[in-house]
C-alpha cells in the first residue's frame, strides 16, 4: 500500500477530512468506554521535536500507548537532526526503526524534506507555516458543540489575532469544508496573499466564504465560534511591544466582545494562552469557553491520525502464522 503523509489538510479532499472526523468520534467513544482495541500493537512512533510542546507530545505519546504501540521522544541534542547528519539520512534511518514519524519543526521546509526521504508516514505536528493536527481537532470540537439546527457548513468561525500557523490552517480547513470564515486583525497582521488565494479557491469549490477585516464588531456579529491565539511566535520576541500596541485593547477577547456575538457563541484557543493578553481570564474560564475540550480532543485526534495513516500498512498475521513464529522464536531463545 502506498505511503501517505499528513502534512497539510489541503492535500486531502473534504470527504477525506470528514472520514478522519468520523474516525476520531469512533475512537473517542471506544476510549471512553474502555473498549479501545490495540490497533497498533507493537508499532513504534518516532516523535521529532525542535521545540517543546505540552499538548503535542503528551497527546501523541498517550495515543500511541492506548493503541498498543510505543512512542519515542527525540529532540535536538539527542539525535543528529541536520547536524553531523543530513535530514535525508535521519529520515531514512528512523524509517528503518520506526513505523511512523511525527515532527514538530521550526521551518516548514524541514518537514517537507523529512517527508521526502522517509519511507514511513510522516505526521506534521506543527511548523512555522501550519498546524494541521490542531485544526482537525478544532473542527471535531466544533462538531461536538455545534449550535442546534446547524450543520458544519453552516458555521460562522471568527479568528481574532495574528496571522499565525494556526490561522493559516484553520482558515484553510474551514473554507475546505464550506464554512464562513472571518479573520479579524490589524491590517499589518492580516494573512499574506498566497494564504488568501488558497482559501478563496477553497470557497469556490465548497461554497464557503472568507472575510478579512479590522472591524471587530462586524467580525463577531454572527460568530458561532470565536478563536484566538498568541500574538507573537518564536523569533518575534523583539516585536512584542509593537504587537501589544497594535492588538491591545481592540483585538483582545473580553466578555464585552463575546456579548456582541450570538448568545450561543463558544470561545476557542489552541493553548498555551498568554492569560489576560489575547484573552482575559474571565472569558477563558467562562462557561462559553471550550478550550479544555479542545485540549483533550488533541488526544483523540492523534489516535485517529495514527490509525488512519499507519494501521493499513501493518501486517496482521493470522493465528496459525503467529503460533509458528512464536514457537520458532522460543526455540531459538532456549537454544541460546
Amino acid at each position: 500500500m502506498q505511503i501517505k503523509h499528513f502534512l497539510d489538510t489541503q492535500d486531502f479532499t473534504a470527504d477525506e477530512i470528514h472520514d478522519i472526523l468520523d474516525l476520531i468520534r469512533v475512537l473517542k467513544d471506544a476510549d471512553k468506554a474502555r473498549c479501545l482495541p490495540l490497533l497498533l500493537d507493537g508499532a513504534s512512533l518516532g516523535m521529532i521535536f525542535e521545540e517543546p510542546s505540552t499538548r503535542t507530545r503528551v497527546s501523541f505519546e498517550v495515543a500511541m500507548t492506548k493503541l498498543g504501540g510505543h512512542a519515542l521522544y527525540l529532540k535536538p541534542g539527542e539525535i543528529h537532526l541536520g547536524e553531523r547528519e543530513s535530514l535525508a539520512d535521519t529520515a531514512r534511518v528512523l524509517s528503518r526503526m520506526c513505523d511512523i514519524l511525527m515532527a514538530r519543526t521550526l521551518k516548514h521546509e524541514t518537514m517537507l524534506e523529512l517527508a521526502k526521504y522517509a519511507t514511513v508516514p510522516v505526521l506534521n505536528g506543527l511548523t512555522d507555516y501550519n498546524h494541521p493536527t490542531q485544526v482537525v481537532c478544532d473542527v471535531f470540537t466544533m462538531q461536538e458543540h455545534i449550535p442546534a439546527g446547524k450543520k458544519l457548513n453552516d458555521l460562522n468561525v471568527t479568528f481574532v489575532g495574528d496571522a499565525t500557523n494556526v490561522l493559516s490552517s484553520l482558515m484553510h480547513i474551514c473554507t475546505q469544508l464550506g464554512m464562513n470564515f472571518v479573520h479579524a486583525a490589524p491590517r499589518a497582521y492580516q494573512p499574506p496573499k498566497p494564504w488568501i488565494e488558497i482559501a478563496e479557491e477553497n470557497c469556490r469549490k465548497s461554497g464557503g466564504t472568507l472575510h478579512i477585516t479590522d472591524n471587530m464588531d462586524q467580525a463577531v456579529s454572527k460568530a458561532d465560534f470565536i478563536y484566538t491565539d498568541l500574538w507573537w511566535w518564536v523569533g518575534q520576541e523583539n516585536e512584542i511591544p509593537d504587537r501589544r500596541n497594535a492588538f491591545m485593547p481592540n483585538f483582545q477577547v473580553t466578555s464585552r466582545l463575546l456579548n456582541k456575538a450570538p448568545s450561543h457563541v463558544k470561545l476557542m484557543h489552541c493553548l498555551p494562552a498568554s492569560r489576560n493578553v489575547e484573552a482575559t481570564d474571565e472569558v477563558l474560564d467562562s462557561d462559553q469557553s471550550i478550550i479544555f475540550d479542545q485540549a483533550e480532543n488533541r488526544l483523540h485526534t492523534q489516535k485517529a491520525l495514527l490509525v488512519k495513516f499507519l494501521y493499513p500498512l501493518l501486517k496482521n498475521p493470522d493465528h496459525q502464522e503467529r503460533i509458528v513464529w512464536e514457537n520458532t522464536c522460543r526455540e531459538m531463545a532456549e537454544k541460546h
